[in-house]
This record gives C-alpha cells, sequence and structure tokens, in this order.
C-alpha cells in the first residue's frame, strides 16, 4: 500500500503533482495542524471563496473526517472545478 492509499483511503493514489489542497476545516483547526502547503478556505465560506481558486489544477479537498471534505467537494463540481475529495488528514498530525 502506497502512502497516498494510506493517507487518503482510496484504491489509487492521488496524484498532487499540479494539485491545490484545500484544507475546509476552521480556522482552529487548521492553526492546530495542518498540511504543508494546504491552504485554509472553511466550508461555510466556501462558496464566495471558491473563485480565488484556479480551475487549472486538480483541487484536494480535506478536513478532519472526510465529511466536510466531501461536502466542499460537491459545491465545487457543481461550480466547475475539478476536485477529489482527500478525506481526512488527520493522520499527518
Amino acid at each position: 500500500m502506497s502512502l497516498m492509499q494510506m493517507l487518503f483511503g482510496k484504491k489509487e493514489p492521488i496524484d498532487l503533482t499540479n494539485s491545490i489542497i484545500v484544507d475546509v476545516r476552521t480556522p482552529s483547526e487548521y492553526a492546530g495542524g495542518h498540511v504543508k502547503g494546504s491552504i485554509n478556505i472553511p466550508l461555510n465560506v466556501l462558496p464566495d471563496k471558491m473563485k480565488t481558486l484556479s480551475k487549472d489544477k486538480q483541487i484536494v479537498t480535506c478536513c478532519a473526517s472526510g465529511m466536510r471534505s466531501g461536502s466542499a467537494e460537491s459545491i465545487l463540481k457543481k461550480a466547475g472545478y475539478n476536485v477529489v475529495n482527500g478525506g481526512s488528514w488527520a493522520n499527518l498530525r
């Protein structure tokens, strides 16, 4: 099992080469630990902030459990973004 499979719990690893990692947890959760290079856009402000994201790159959403990142994936897909739910990043802490 590859590191990406362990991190994402998916059968196929996610290619992060041309990706933006968006952590949709609250600012205080994000401050408590996050993936290096990720950006914090809390789920409740995502609809207003998503226009700051590039549609030329894959977006990988993450949160604590995978629930909020799944909601973020749905919101972004409806807006035309190439997005993958990365699920929980808790195992990186």
